[in-house]
C-alpha cells in the first residue's frame, strides 16, 4: 500500500466535504456578527414600562383571593391596560383577576390579546392577525402552550406571543430573528430543533476537520522529506 497516495486521497475528499460545511459556517457566522444581537432579541419592539403609582383604594383584599383561586400559592398586583389586576399562581397554574371586582379575566379573548399586544408594542404598526396556538411552532418550541400569536404590520413581520392566562409577553419574534435561527441551524448542524450544539453530526464533522488537518500535515512533512532525498540523490 502506498501511504502517501492513501493520505493524499483521504485528504482531498475529506477537505472537499469539510469545505462545503465550512462555507455554511462562514456565511452563517458573517450574518450573526453583522446583525447586532440586540436587534435579534427584538428589545426595541417592546415598550419600557414606566413606573406608575397605584392606588389601593377600591381594591379587593389579597386574602380574598384564596376564595377566588383555591390552592393559592402567590399573588402579584400589577397594571395591565391601565387597570389594576392580580396575577395569581395556584396549584393549577397562573390566572388573572380584576383587582377591583375579583372577576376572573383569563383566559384572554382575542380582543383582549390584541389590546394587550398593542399596548406593549413600541412601534407604530397595527395588529394584522391574532391566533390562539395550542401547538408550539418551531420559533417558540420551548414555551408552554397555549399562546396567542399576535402579528403586527411593519418591516420584518414583528410578532408577539402573549400568555392567555397572565397577559404577559412570553416572547417576541421577527424576520431578522427567524433568519438568525435559520443560519444558526447550519452553524451548529442541528437540523432538527436547532438547539443541540453538541450533536453527533457536528462532532463527526469536527473529527473530519481534524483528520483533514492531520493528513495535510503528514503530506507536508512527506513532501519536505522527498525533496531532501531528491537533493541528496542529485548531489
Amino acid at each position: 500500500m502506498r501511504w502517501p497516495a492513501l493520505a493524499r486521497t483521504t485528504h482531498k475528499w475529506l477537505a472537499l466535504v469539510v469545505a462545503v460545511q465550512a462555507v455554511f459556517w462562514t456565511l452563517s457566522g458573517i450574518y450573526m456578527t453583522a446583525v447586532h444581537i440586540d436587534i435579534i432579541h427584538g428589545d426595541r419592539l417592546v415598550k419600557t414600562a414606566a413606573a406608575q403609582p397605584l392606588s389601593f383604594a377600591g381594591l379587593i383584599e389579597p386574602a380574598h383571593l384564596a376564595h377566588l383561586a383555591p390552592g393559592l400559592k402567590s399573588a402579584r398586583l400589577e397594571t395591565q391596560l391601565g387597570q389594576p389586576v392580580y396575577l395569581v399562581e395556584t396549584d393549577g397554574g397562573k390566572s388573572l383577576f380584576d383587582a377591583r371586582t375579583g372577576a376572573r379575566l383569563s383566559p384572554l379573548s382575542e380582543a383582549q390579546a390584541r389590546a394587550r399586544a398593542q399596548a406593549l408594542f413600541a412601534e407604530d404598526g397595527k395588529v394584522v392577525s391574532a391566533e390562539l396556538l395550542t401547538k408550539a411552532p418551531l420559533e417558540v418550541q420551548t414555551r408552554p402552550m397555549p399562546l396567542w400569536r399576535v402579528e403586527f404590520e411593519g418591516a420584518w413581520r414583528p410578532t408577539f406571543y402573549i400568555s392567555p392566562f397572565t397577559g404577559e409577553l412570553v416572547s417576541r419574534r421577527h424576520d431578522l430573528w427567524r433568519t438568525f435561527d435559520f443560519v444558526w441551524m447550519f452553524h451548529i448542524m442541528d437540523y432538527d430543533d436547532r438547539q443541540d450544539v453538541n450533536n453527533p453530526l457536528l462532532r463527526i464533522f469536527t473529527w473530519m476537520a481534524v483528520a483533514t488537518a492531520a493528513t495535510g500535515g503528514w503530506l507536508l512533512i512527506y513532501s519536505f522529506r522527498r525533496k531532501r532525498r531528491a537533493r541528496k540523490a542529485a548531489a
